[in-house]
């Protein structure tokens, strides 16, 4: 896959990378220097479009919510300032309206986190007119209802009660879930 991706890249190999998860942001900046990218990364929209005006990168993966704001403000100065540049957005949140509007801004496609360095590199060397292939190993339901779940304890500030609320469950049976592994 490595040797794909290199090949494929052509002269301008910079990528830029803006993800508030900085643990997650290391790893894959790491992932994406291997597979032959020039990375430059930034943990905020301030950040992401203060590199895009500056040194507008030929790829970006950006995260749709930040800490400060929203990922598509950094798309729209990608865009702005380099037409050609291959975008792919990505998010916790998988929800098809935001998939949309990503797309409509500029994005070239659109993942659901946990996404891996070979999905991000197949969708950002993907052909325009290209499908990209389904993930390798892709998330069961029951992990993709579990993510889902803790996001949304994490985002209640880990309140049980109104965790419950918003996801319209029993508060018990929300606390068995909690308390189980995750599942594969």
């Amino acid at each position: 896959m490595a040797e794909r991706s290199v090949q494929e890249l052509g002269a301008d190999r910079s990528l830029l990378l803006v993800d508030d998860d900085e643990p997650f942001l290391k790893r894959l900046a790491k992932a994406m220097e291997k597979r032959g990218f020039e990375v430059e990364s930034g943990g905020s929209v301030a950040a992401g479009k203060a590199i895009a005006t500056a040194r507008p990168p030929a790829y970006a993966v950006v995260d749709l919510r930040l800490g400060d704001g929203n990922g598509l403000d950094v798309v729209e100065v990608l865009r702005e300032k380099r037409p050609d540049s291959r975008i792919v957005v990505l998010t916790g949140y998988g929800a098809i309206a935001t998939a949309v509007a990503a797309v409509k801004i500029g994005a070239t496609d659109y993942l659901s986190k946990p996404a891996d360095a070979n999905d991000i590199t197949n969708a950002l060397l993907a052909k325009p007119d290209d499908l990209p292939p389904p993930p390798e190993n892709p998330m069961s339901a029951d992990r993709v209802r579990w993510e889902h779940i803790q996001r949304v304890y994490e985002l209640c500030d880990r309140n049980v009660s109104e965790t419950a609320r918003r996801l319209n469950m029993h508060r018990r049976t929300l606390q068995r879930i909690l308390a189980k592994r995750s599942p594969k």
